[in-house]
């Protein structure tokens, strides 16, 4: 009875986060101190997502949800207090500097000392991710300006050597930065040794990737910042610009990326040709149609037999294997939209079917004529995903003549958090239940557990598309894993893709025998402490499953 109690309490956070944010979006603009400001804060408190670890101490400040934050909003956020988001693109011809973080495809710019704008072009999910980082930080604000003064209101010996050292840190020799970092550490609530690691983690961040501040400067930046928003009543604040829910509402940014497919379909001629649509990196399809081919003829001895092997080999032969790929029937389709989402398309009249690795065994005899078009494109975020593909199954009108595309296939090859298994196990959707609303979509999936014989584990289950990485809850999960729903895992697009091929077979837009499928390779287990998506990528573990699913995907489309 507990844990339902606790779960139903973070589903209702849930909402009322979602509620919230779409109310504001309307209203234009808000400050985090205030009414609505606190509805975000007390509905994340509620929710205590995993990835935020522990957030809701405020004797500790918790650095691994932080790296996880600054990863993927831009360099210098923690210095800003006034936010806005719009969806005008004319910001590339002003002399703001445009920022883009490391772990997220956003476009924002720094436009002053105190001011962020950020270019919405994803949707809701880019709007609610942004938010509930924003909220998080100005929450573990908050812990860490309560430890600048006692409770007489002076400021503490801590701060006082922190301000210290932020004033004559440079140059600054290894026994005074350890003596620094453990005076930080006592600020923080945190050991020497995790605030250690912390502070060399945003140091290579800075210095490889100049994508974040040093954990020095982003703590005394929050704290400052928190200080002078007491001191002034200068709190933070979000503006959302007038056309952003008409920009959104409208599909303006998938029916621009649409128009982009579309017409490089009719220049290459291929636009009346069965068409598979493929959601996944950009590496694996590529690599599995071309790169044996690429690399065999370059440096045979280097081309290991074993197929899984040839791929660690080709993820230092990008380039070779793409000049390849030109010479038969590969176009790449970056994209100009604003959407963020790069395609390729593959035209398999024009594959060297002689090319490919031994383990592969297509044959361009079996596929039949005409020949398929393979179209992949990069990940869609959340709802994007329904935005865009809404947009590209729209007919188009041709000499008053409405024109659909001949879609055969829909598949998706995505990453999701695994409930039952651990990172790297394989999991397949035979419904997608959309988090915090009555959508759920039964699927014909096209892929099988049989399909993937002799991998170590794979789970066959509905999946939750939830509403964002940074809102997921322990009890929630348990919840869809222990009850009838029987979820194997969640993830933020499928559920959305889904959508929009319905209603295109409703509409008549698209074929209702078109094949859909859907796979997941475990990037992470939300469940489970240390697999969280906060404790870093998968790496070389998800080689294996990711070609694996493309494998399969290939298999499905060219053996008919």
């Amino acid at each position: 009875m507990e844990e339902t109690t606790r779960s139903n309490a973070a589903r209702l956070a849930i909402h009322s986060f979602r509620i919230a944010a779409d109310a504001l979006l309307l209203m234009g603009r808000f400050h985090m101190n205030a009414r609505s400001g606190q509805v975000l804060q007390d509905a994340l408190r509620t929710l205590s997502p995993e990835i935020y670890g522990t957030m809701n101490d405020p004797r500790s400040i918790e650095l691994k949800g932080l790296e996880y934050v600054m990863e993927r909003l831009p360099k210098g956020i923690e210095e800003c207090s006034r936010f806005v988001m719009t969806s005008e693109e004319d910001l590339g011809d002003t002399p703001f500097v445009m920022l883009q973080p490391l772990k997220r495809r956003r476009t924002s710019y720094r436009i002053s000392e105190s001011e962020m704008c950020f270019v919405i072009t994803r949707g809701f999910s880019e709007i609610y991710d942004i938010l509930t980082h924003l909220t998080f930080l100005y929450i573990e604000a908050k812990n860490i300006h309560s430890k600048m003064r006692d409770q007489e209101g002076n400021v503490t010996t801590e701060w006082q050597e922190f301000q210290k050292f932020m004033e004559e840190r440079d140059p600054c020799d290894g026994v005074k930065l350890n003596r620094a970092l453990w005076n930080l550490s006592i600020i923080l609530g945190r050991t020497f040794h995790e605030t250690r690691d912390s502070y060399e983690y945003f140091g290579r961040l800075k210095n490889e990737h100049k994508a974040a501040n040093d954990l020095f400067e982003i703590v005394h930046s929050l704290g400052t910042r928190m200080e002078s928003a007491t001191e002034k009543q200068a709190d933070m604040e979000v503006r959302f610009t007038p056309d952003l829910s008409h920009v959104i509402l409208h599909q303006v940014y998938g029916k621009k990326w649409a128009a982009g497919i579309r017409e490089t379909l009719e220049a290459l001629n291929l636009e009346h040709r069965p068409l598979h649509i493929i959601s996944s990196n950009l590496h694996s399809v590529a690599n599995l149609l071309y790169g044996y081919g690429a690399v065999g003829g370059i440096a045979a001895n280097e081309c290991p037999p074993d197929l899984y092997s040839l791929v660690h080999v080709l993820r230092n032969r990008t380039n070779e294997v793409l000049e390849y790929a030109k010479n038969y029937g590969f176009y790449e389709v970056p994209d100009r939209s604003g959407a963020h989402v790069d395609c390729q398309i593959i035209d398999t009249a024009k594959l060297n079917w002689e090319g490919f690795h031994p383990d592969l065994a297509w044959d361009g005899n079996a596929v039949g004529e005409p020949k398929p078009v393979i179209l992949v494109m990069d990940y869609a975020f959340g709802t994007q995903a329904f935005e865009l593909i809404d947009s590209l199954l729209q007919p188009v009108m041709v000499d008053g003549v409405e024109k659909n595309l001949d879609v055969r296939s829909m598949s998706v090859m995505g990453k999701a958090g695994t409930l039952l298994g651990k990172k790297g196990d394989v999991m397949i959707a035979t419904a997608h239940v959309l988090e915090g609303s009555a959508h759920n979509y039964m699927i014909e999936n096209d892929l099988k557990e049989e399909d993937f014989e002799g991998y170590r584990n794979v789970f066959v289950g509905p999946v939750i598309t939830v509403l964002g990485t940074s809102l997921q809850n322990r009890d929630v999960l348990e919840t869809f894993k222990s009850t009838s729903w029987k979820a194997v895992g969640l993830e933020m697009e499928g559920g959305h893709y889904h959508r929009a091929i319905n209603a295109a077979m409703i509409r008549g837009h698209i074929s209702r025998d078109v094949k859909v499928r859907y796979a997941y390779y475990a990037s992470d287990n939300p469940l489970m402490s240390g697999q969280t998506l906060a404790s870093g990528s998968l790496g070389a573990e998800g080689v294996k499953p990711t070609y694996l699913i493309t494998k399969c995907i290939l298999d499905k489309i060219l053996k008919g």
